[in-house]
């Protein structure tokens, strides 16, 4: 089995669609070579509901296409090719239709139930590596979670156009789980309108705070602007090229670039070939400012106005 689906109910980990006891789901699995590689989906998804479940979509080694295009998260981070060391892939579903606000809220127990999952695969084979890739409020989910993990239960974590706040970030990378991982912050000046978006529709923890788009500090952290010419140099001389930005204003620009996905599925599987050490002494130690990106780019004559060319998701 590639990929096995669960979903959060509150700040429970069940199986999606399955009865029967998580622990009995994972031991069924029995001894599997390779990494654990837990998917968290952002805003905009339910389990269940069929328009908008994300175990039909982009957490689908077969993904429908609805409500947009999407790539296979499993496929393309090594799933479903038939070899014995692929590892296990978990599609980890919870509720973050409504208001931002109110799927912001539900971030913390599909954090407190994404631990509890976490905790399970880990008793269960504790040697075996775990990381974790959410993008928009799946970073808050993650962030959340690992405030109730134990000390090496998740070895990386790659967050794509984060919706959480730095303090978040902060606090959850000084807890004793936190401080072991090695975490990714992969940003985009393509995702300024929906960080404004996110600080203007939720409430900060702290009155100063900001998105992590505008950085992470903490020693066992980078920030990746995969729209920075000299961020995407260095990634190409280390033998991950990644395609030009093509849109102004996109959310999900993190993980449809071409060659995004193949290099956190490098950052995952060969964690050696690719050390946090020297990806930091490689690219710059802040983003650009906020808006950069649109303030650069002037329309042409002809050009599709920007509020034609804005991606949700």
């Amino acid at each position: 089995m590639a990929v096995i689906r669960i979903n959060a109910v509150g700040d429970t980990p069940v199986v999606h669609a399955r009865p029967g006891p998580l622990e009995e789901e994972i031991a069924r699995l029995g001894p599997l070579e390779g990494p654990v590689i837990v998917m968290i989906h952002g805003y905009s998804y339910k389990p269940g509901l069929p328009a908008h479940c994300p175990h039909r979509h982009i957490l689908s080694l077969d993904p429908h296409h609805m409500p947009w295009l999407a790539p296979s998260w499993p496929r393309q981070l090594g799933f479903g090719m038939g070899r014995g060391d692929e590892g296990l892939a978990v599609a980890f579903g919870w509720n973050s239709r409504g208001s931002l606000a109110a799927a912001q809220a539900r971030a913390i127990d599909a954090g407190r139930a994404l631990a509890r999952l976490v905790e399970v695969l880990h008793r269960q084979a504790p040697a075996r590596p775990i990381h974790l890739i959410g993008h928009s409020l799946g970073s808050e989910v993650v962030l959340r979670a690992l405030k109730d993990l134990p000390v090496g239960a998740v070895q990386r974590v790659i967050s794509l156009s984060g919706a959480s706040y730095q303090s978040v970030a902060t606090s959850a990378l000084t807890t004793p789980a936190g401080r072991a991982v090695e975490f990714f912050n992969i940003t985009s000046r393509e995702n300024d309108t929906f960080d404004f978006l996110f600080e203007t529709l939720t409430r900060r923890p702290n009155r100063n705070d900001r998105a992590i788009s505008k950085g992470i500090s903490a020693p066992n952290a980078v920030t990746l602007q995969i729209d920075c010419l000299e961020t995407l140099e260095q990634l190409s001389r280390m033998g991950h090229p990644l395609g030009l930005p093509e849109r102004r204003v996109c959310h999900r620009s993190t993980y449809l670039r071409p060659g995004a996905l193949r290099l956190y599925r490098q950052l995952m599987r060969h964690p050696e070939q690719m050390p946090l050490a020297r990806i930091q002494s490689s690219v710059p130690t802040a983003p650009e400012p906020r808006w950069s990106r649109l303030l650069r780019l002037r329309p042409q004559p002809g050009a599709v106005p920007i509020w034609q060319r804005i991606e949700l998701g």
